[in-house]
């Protein structure tokens, strides 16, 4: 990966650490660039040659000692939100120290940087509005798309990563139109602090369509296209104008969708996800860090994927995507792809999803159970499907809290030595079951994990320790290893490699243990889910890299936050 070539890049040749020459800008510009500014960590020597004499107080701190002193900063805070507000002011004055205090607690600032904190933060957004940050495409200015990103001053060897959302189904908040901005600049924030994608090289973006949130629309303040959201061709030729000019403007570069509506996330990835390197973390990620869990969970109980019976709560773009997932799974565990289909049932809020229920989304179709092979007398709900269906495995998409109760979870446990549940929802108001509850109903047999952070569970003597599905253990490293290998697009055995490398790093051997790792390591488990990417792209010939020592290949290229 070269090195970018414009402003603020320039002050970070080499692996992206920080550098200075006798041709750079003046020290006030250097202060005011966050990508260059170094803050008091300037030396003298520096201080004379940019003209900073006297700008600065006279002591000259480390790195060390300036991110010592941003942590308490961070802890003087109020709440999450205050916290979240600090780092993005320290992201927007200076990037190498914003990224070393990440780096260095990353356990902890991740659900300030990312989810939950960051949904208040996007609905805040207009109103805490400061600077920009990214590329704000409108829908209502097409002719703008290829300036917005020409105006970047990047070449086509300088861009790695695009983030890019229309912010239609933020989170588990809804739509938040030009806030969304935020999820593209903290997913960007995970990658670079998770595995090292030089943040001068990654590009946030928000497609801003308008949106069909009322409050906004009547909000003075909303800085965002004040109208209904677009749909239909309109909507359709202003993606492909952003495709087109991101593929010729920057060739090599992985572009990631996030947080789309199920009526288009799914479409957008179908139409370009064999055409160009793209991925969307809401279908593949979360489908992907779901099956890791799965074949780990299939290690303890000694069951098959081939074997597995499973019921999703929530049939949604997320839903559906870990049942792809999952489908696959079985059929390279030897099913074929219509008997591994049959072994997934879906179950969304009109209940079991059958070929005559009305209004099934196109993705949802493959999943929908014949009409005779469900007793019309039956209720079809998820009590019901748990009970007749008996599966191994009850994945929770639906966001809606409490659903697995303590009957359905003993109607499984009933059918089952070692239920497989996983409450993935979130925040904590939308998970469908809290794990201490899960262990206690099923005397400490289930295996649990979650998509919030839950602290470990004492039952009966033993300690629980509960995972966490977090994206942010696979996307990252898959991300990474991408872009080492320049593959051609993700494939379903990139993802496939990704997931079991995340399987293989957590320990199973003590009771209790948990099925996913932690991410208090998270920057070495993406260097080993990027490695095994990116030799899987080698290998399914996909990569236009050579890859002669892809374990140093991913070293190389890991960005760390240092000053020059």
């Amino acid at each position: 990966m070269a090195p970018p070539r414009n402003r603020a890049q320039d002050a970070h040749k080499g692996k992206g650490k920080g550098h200075t020459s006798r041709e750079g800008p003046n020290g006030r510009a250097l202060l005011a660039d966050p990508l260059s500014n170094k803050g008091v960590a300037f030396t003298q020597e520096e201080r004379e040659r940019y003209g900073l004499v006297g700008v600065l107080p006279p002591a000259v701190l480390s790195l060390e000692l300036q991110a010592r002193r941003a942590w308490e900063q961070l802890g003087a805070q109020g709440d999450d939100l205050a916290k979240n507000v600090y780092l993005e002011q320290l992201h927007d004055r200076n990037e190498v120290l914003y990224y070393r205090l990440l780096c260095d607690h990353l356990p902890e600032l991740l659900p300030i940087v990312y989810d939950p904190t960051v949904g208040e933060a996007i609905k805040r957004y207009s109103h805490e509005y400061r600077r920009p940050r990214g590329v704000y495409l409108s829908i209502d200015r097409p002719q703008d798309v290829r300036p917005a990103f020409q105006a970047l001053g990047l070449g086509p060897d300088d861009v790695d990563l695009v983030v890019a959302t229309d912010a239609e189904q933020l989170l588990g908040i809804g739509d938040w139109g030009v806030g969304g901005m935020q999820i593209s600049v903290g997913k960007l924030a995970v990658y670079t602090a998770a595995a090292g994608i030089h943040p001068g090289r990654a590009v946030p973006v928000m497609l801003d369509v308008g949106t069909g949130n009322q409050a906004l629309l009547n909000d003075p303040l909303y800085v965002g296209n004040r109208h209904n959201r677009v749909r239909g061709e309109a909507y359709d030729s202003f993606v492909a104008a952003f495709v087109e000019a991101v593929g010729e403007l920057f060739p090599h570069a992985l572009l990631h969708w996030e947080d789309f509506g199920p009526g288009n996330g799914r479409r957008i990835l179908q139409q370009y996800g064999e055409k160009i390197r793209t991925f969307n973390d809401d279908m593949q990620g979360t489908g992907a860090i779901t099956l890791a869990c799965v074949m780990n969970a299939a290690r303890v109980t000694g069951t098959p994927m081939r074997d597995q019976r499973i019921v999703v709560f929530g049939a949604g773009t997320a839903g559906v995507g870990i049942a792809d997932q999952l489908r696959d799974a079985m059929v390279r565990d030897g099913l074929d792809r219509e008997e591994a289909t049959r072994r997934i049932w879906c179950v969304d809020r009109q209940g079991l999803l059958r070929q005559s229920t009305e209004g099934l989304r196109d993705y949802q179709q493959p999943y929908a159970r014949p009409d005779d092979e469900w007793p019309p007398d039956r209720p079809a709900d998820l009590p019901s499907v748990v009970d007749r269906a008996q599966p191994t495995v009850l994945v929770g998409t639906s966001t809606q809290h409490g659903a697995f109760t303590e009957d359905v979870v003993r109607s499984m446990a009933r059918h089952v030595d070692r239920p497989v549940v996983l409450p993935l929802s979130n925040p904590t108001e939308k998970i469908e079951a809290m794990p201490e509850d899960v262990l206690r109903w099923t005397g400490g047999k289930a295996l649990v994990a979650t998509g919030i952070p839950v602290p470990p569970v004492e039952l009966d003597g033993t300690t629980y320790v509960i995972g966490q599905a977090n994206n942010a253990l696979l996307y990252p490293g898959l991300g990474l290893g991408a872009v080492v290998a320049r593959a051609d697009r993700i494939t379903d055995g990139m993802l496939q490699a990704a997931a079991e490398a995340v399987a293989g790093l957590a320990d199973l051997s003590q009771p209790g243990a948990a099925l996913l790792p932690e991410v208090e390591n998270l920057r070495a488990s993406s260097a080993v889910v990027a490695t095994a990417v990116a030799r899987r792209a080698a290998e399914e010939d996909v990569a236009r890299a050579r890859l002669d020592d892809v374990i140093q290949q991913v070293q190389d290229a890991m960005w760390q936050p240092e000053y020059g």
